[in-house]
């Protein structure tokens, strides 16, 4: 007779966002799209065909592009501050 097996599978709960107040509906003339490329290759072609999308579907929407100097450090405060601001939705891509 075979042993019994015991398996755990740890799983974190699902986190669930706050509900923020402040949204609101926005035409799309006022959405802010803004695109982080983390500088490895291709990335930039991923994130390309992800901003032609978004203007297909967006195309008075403002697209905010940035690119850190090196796939192998983060984006400095300044990037990031600067995307907090300026933008209402970040697509942050990684390709090979």
């Amino acid at each position: 007779m075979a042993e019994p097996v015991m398996w755990i599978i740890p799983e974190a709960p699902v986190p669930v966002a706050e509900h923020s107040e402040k949204r609101k509906a926005l035409s799309s003339a006022q959405l802010r799209f803004g695109i982080l490329d983390n500088s490895k290759s291709n990335a930039d072609h991923l994130l390309g065909m992800i901003i032609e999308g978004v203007k297909d579907k967006y195309p008075d929407a403002t697209i905010v592009r940035t690119r850190k100097p090196s796939a192998a450090i983060g984006a400095t405060s300044v990037v990031l501050d600067a995307l907090e601001r300026d933008t209402d939705v970040v697509i942050a891509a990684m390709a090979d």
